[in-house]
């Protein structure tokens, strides 16, 4: 077990890491998913690439971070909002109050409302893939119909379909049979 540092008073590791992510989720809200590079983080959290890496990873490891600190939220209402459902209905759920907080929250808007190309790599992240098949209850590893979900809700949250209703019935004909449902 680490040694608390008498600098801040915790783990300097830790402390460094949060620093850096803290950093990187600014700078990916300000400039966008594309435009973030590790030289441009190492100069705003004022260190060197190397120690960027050594705290924080690679650039993936921290994209998947900082869209870990901006999805805390939306994880935390889908979660909620499913407990106790299975299948289809389930999916349906998920993909619904997930659309419904990314467009409630200012930040979370302004993650979806960059261009195209930015958005459209997010359904690589193996982060976003894991929480969408714990949140839509796929439980048999099925990688591709976990990211096939994180590009229904990236698209829907960058393109929208109509309103509400029109969005639910067009999930349900489309989304549901995927999943066993009607």
């Amino acid at each position: 077990m680490a040694r608390p540092d008498w600098v801040v008073g915790g783990d300097r590791r830790a402390a460094a890491a949060e620093r850096i992510y803290a950093a990187a989720t600014e700078l990916v809200l300000r400039d966008g998913l594309e435009a973030f590079d590790i030289d441009t983080l190492a100069s705003a959290v004022h260190c060197s690439r190397a120690t960027v890496y050594r705290y924080a990873g690679g650039k993936a490891q921290i994209r998947d971070a900082v869209l870990m600190r901006l999805s805390a939220g939306i994880v935390a209402a889908v979660r909620e909002a499913v407990e106790g459902s299975v299948g289809p209905q389930r999916v349906i759920t998920a993909i619904a109050v997930a659309l419904e907080q990314i467009r409630s929250d200012r930040l979370r808007r302004l993650m979806f409302a960059t261009r195209a190309p930015e958005v459209a790599g997010l359904h690589s992240s193996e982060v976003l893939s894991r929480l969408a098949a714990d949140l839509a209850g796929i439980t048999d590893d099925d990688l591709a119909a976990a990211q096939w979900i994180v590009r229904v809700v990236v698209s829907l949250a960058y393109w929208p379909i109509g309103d509400h209703r029109e969005e639910e019935q067009v999930i349900r004909r489309f989304v549901a049979p995927a999943f066993g449902g009607d």
